[in-house]
């Protein structure tokens, strides 16, 4: 797939790119603080599931993510919190059927070899 084939998704890594080259927060806290704002904006699965992987390589544990979803619930609302729970959820759902999928054909890779 060519950059031609994917303006709106490579526009907005290329935002996200000079975004963390332009900000002084560690990994673990600017992922915290893109969580919080997720939340905030009633982002769909799809969001969520873009930052499932930077999330856990910067070590954001589900305790961080509840504790965000805690600590931003009485300025979004209960509505947006049961919303953003429900859409980490769905978005963690897809992820690990991705990666049993995943898993699923390297272990048919090596069988061919076999």
């Amino acid at each position: 797939m060519s950059e031609a084939d994917t303006p709106v998704l490579d526009t907005l890594a290329a935002m996200t790119a000079e975004s963390v080259a332009r900000c002084g927060l560690d990994e673990n806290s600017l992922l915290t603080a893109r969580i919080a704002a997720l939340v905030a904006v009633d982002a769909p699965a799809a969001s969520y599931l873009m930052h499932i992987g930077p999330a856990a390589d910067a070590g954001v544990t589900v305790e961080q993510v509840q504790d965000i979803l805690i600590a931003v619930a009485p300025i979004v609302g209960t509505a947006r919190t049961m919303s953003a729970a429900a859409k980490i959820t769905e978005a963690l759902g897809i992820a690990i059927v991705a990666l049993e999928a995943e898993l699923e054909a390297e272990e048919e890779e090596e069988e061919e070899e076999q």
